[in-house]
């Protein structure tokens, strides 16, 4: 006998249906298109880039060519970089000022409404302590009730306590984030595995080191995500500071733009809508790029959860 008549036939591979094979060939190298969806994102995105482009366009004309032209098409005169340095420079250079207060409230406010739901959504999820649901309804709870609805008694008990009409007005209420709080407790307890935890006292951590080491890388998807949230509600702030400022010196740019836009109705108040419209458009770069260069972190950190192995 030969070699090849002692060998032992091999069994014929075991195939997958026909069926199923063309499904997850479709699925895999050719994915479903959808005419409606793609309609739809389409009329989505002109809707959210055509105020965008429209800010930008007008944002280089002067004064009397934003009254006179197309309002998506350029004018004449190129004066971006003027109307840029007027912006800078109006009524001894207010509105660097604005940015700056800007900046301090998104910084302390943002920054610590982050920190605060980061700490308060942890301890909630890989903690047990009594009253634990009575907690996650207060939170349910705030996050229904909208800001507006608070910013009167938050104003009558600030005004008791003499800090209106100062950044801490401002700052304190912003701390307070329910919804931040919301997420980061969902997204810890997907994100953050309770035996890793268990591993780590059990070699000897400590609590602090546990949560510095192990558990805040884990979560770092989860606070971008929060901290942009914060971050956009923060800088997009108006109502807050409209009640509880009124000295400029402390306003915000949402609220000092605003004032400048009503200059022009007030008696013998100036026209400066090119000013208002650089100015802006100024105010939405920082917004746009922070997007830009956290998107990656934000998009995992919305999608986390969604998908389990």
């Amino acid at each position: 006998m030969t070699a090849s008549t002692l060998a032992p036939a091999r069994a014929p591979k075991a195939s997958a249906p026909v069926g199923l094979r063309t499904r997850r060939r479709g699925s895999v190298e050719k994915p479903r298109k959808s005419v409606l969806l793609t309609v739809l994102t389409g009329i989505v995105l002109v809707y959210s880039l055509v105020p965008l482009v429209w800010l930008a366009i007008n944002s280089t004309k002067t004064q009397n060519d934003l009254l006179s032209s197309f309002g998506l098409w350029f004018a004449g005169d190129f004066a971006f970089f003027t109307n840029v340095l007027d912006t800078l420079t109006y009524d001894g250079g207010i509105f660097v000022r604005w940015l700056v207060n800007t900046v301090l409230y998104v910084v302390v406010g943002a920054g610590g409404a982050t920190l605060l739901a980061v700490l308060g959504g942890y301890a909630l999820a890989k903690f047990d302590f009594p009253g634990k649901k009575a907690v996650f309804a207060v939170i349910i709870g705030a996050v229904a009730v909208p800001g507006t609805a608070l910013a009167v008694p938050t104003f009558l008990m600030f005004s008791e306590m003499g800090l209106t009409n100062t950044p801490w007005s401002v700052i304190i209420p912003t701390l307070i984030s329910p919804f931040g709080l919301y997420l980061m407790w969902t997204y810890s307890t997907e994100a953050v595995p309770t035996e890793l935890l268990e591993a780590a006292r059990m070699d000897g951590a400590s609590e602090f080191r546990t949560f510095w080491q192990i558990s805040l890388p884990l979560l770092a998807p989860g606070i971008v995500t929060v901290l942009l949230f914060t971050m956009v509600a923060t800088w997009n702030n108006y109502f807050l500071p409209l009640i509880m400022l009124k000295n400029p010196d402390w306003y915000p740019l949402t609220l000092g733009l605003n004032q400048w836009n009503a200059q022009a109705a007030t008696a013998g108040g100036e026209a400066i809508f090119n000013l208002v419209i650089t100015g802006s458009f100024l105010t939405i770069l920082p917004l746009i790029a922070a997007f830009l260069l956290l998107q990656r972190y934000w998009q995992s950190g919305l999608a986390a959860g969604s998908v389990k192995e």
